[in-house]
């Protein structure tokens, strides 16, 4: 049985992949393989399969076209302009992953060349994809404000440089330093390992490690960090 008088439509997933790599917030990008406007810069994405649903998709893409499983992935919104593909009307489901880049870099698929851009680099994408990277960058900004999702672009252990440097770049604003540090110290949420990162200077800084016991009851603290 099909319904009457109704035509076809596509259903694509495509992905939205941050990383850090402790110095700058990037985004994943691939020469698209197929065409309409093969080889040019293109977010990950693919078909949905008949038999998959939309977060099996979005797992199978990400890890076909580049190695990588067991990430925060997050539904982000849907993208059905008629016009927004040139061959065939696909509405695409757009999704956002956070990665700790140093975890990950050596399983990227080269079949694709799959390459990290500074979020201030970032090419001009096909189709829509510009206006999905903004969309999910405002929807991180929200979502850390009210979550510690950020945490999931760290390892397991950082510096709180590091960590600063990561919420400046996000919420693109400067942190104040030292507040930034007394805030953070005090608040209960990370707990300090004995060693110490000197890749950077010869004193180096003391790594951390987020207590998830405490991050949920103290996250709140946290957020008088958030640029308005």
């Amino acid at each position: 049985m099909k319904y009457a008088n109704q035509k076809k439509l596509l259903v694509a997933v495509d992905c939205i992949i941050f990383g850090y790599d402790g110095e700058d917030l990037k985004l994943l990008i691939i020469k698209r393989p197929i065409e309409p406007i093969r080889d040019q810069w293109s977010l990950m994405g693919g078909f949905v399969e008949e038999n998959e649903d939309l977060n099996g998709a979005a797992k199978r893409i990400l890890l076909s076209l580049t190695g990588l499983h067991d990430v925060y992935l997050e539904q982000l919104h849907a993208y059905g302009d008629p016009k927004r593909d040139s061959v065939e009307r696909t509405i695409s489901i757009a999704y956002f992953a956070l990665i700790d880049i140093k975890k990950y870099s050596k399983q990227l698929n080269n079949l694709y060349h799959a390459e990290w851009f500074k979020l201030k680099e970032v090419p001009k994408l096909i189709f829509d994809h510009n206006q999905m990277v903004t969309a999910a960058l405002d929807k991180i900004r929200y979502q850390a404000a009210l979550h510690p999702i950020l945490f999931e672009l760290l390892p397991k252990k950082f510096t709180i440089p590091q960590l600063q440097a990561l919420y400046e770049q996000v919420y693109d604003s400067p942190i104040d330093n030292r507040n930034f540090i007394r805030k953070i110290t005090s608040s209960g949420m990370l707990i300090k390992q004995n060693e110490k990162d000197k890749s950077n200077s010869r004193r180096g800084a003391f790594y951390f490690k987020l207590d998830k016991l405490k991050h949920r009851s103290q996250f709140q603290s946290f957020l008088n960090f958030i640029p308005k």
